[in-house]
């Protein structure tokens, strides 16, 4: 398969690997499935349901991403308010 960084750069493409491999780990090796509809439907619900919204992800300190966005946001909100008020 063909790599989606630059030739020579292995950084370019950690992101969609570290991505496909917890893909791979914590859903595709867990199932079974009967057609490659099936799988890809199964695993479009996942990736929304559970990878996007609940699963825990390193680079945003632990958060899932509703959580993190959510801390982000509301720091936004209050660096606004607090500029207002200076």
């Amino acid at each position: 398969m063909q790599s989606m960084g630059r030739v020579g750069s292995a950084l370019d493409n950690a992101a969609a690997e570290s991505f496909h491999s917890s893909i791979k780990v914590e859903y595709v090796h867990r199932h079974r499935f009967a057609t490659r509809t099936e799988a890809r439907l199964k695993i479009a619900i996942w990736i929304t349901d559970f990878f996007n919204t609940r699963r825990r992800h390193s680079a945003a300190d632990g958060l899932a991403p509703v959580d993190f966005e959510r801390t982000v946001t509301e720091a936004r909100t209050r660096g606004h308010r607090e500029d207002r008020a200076a």
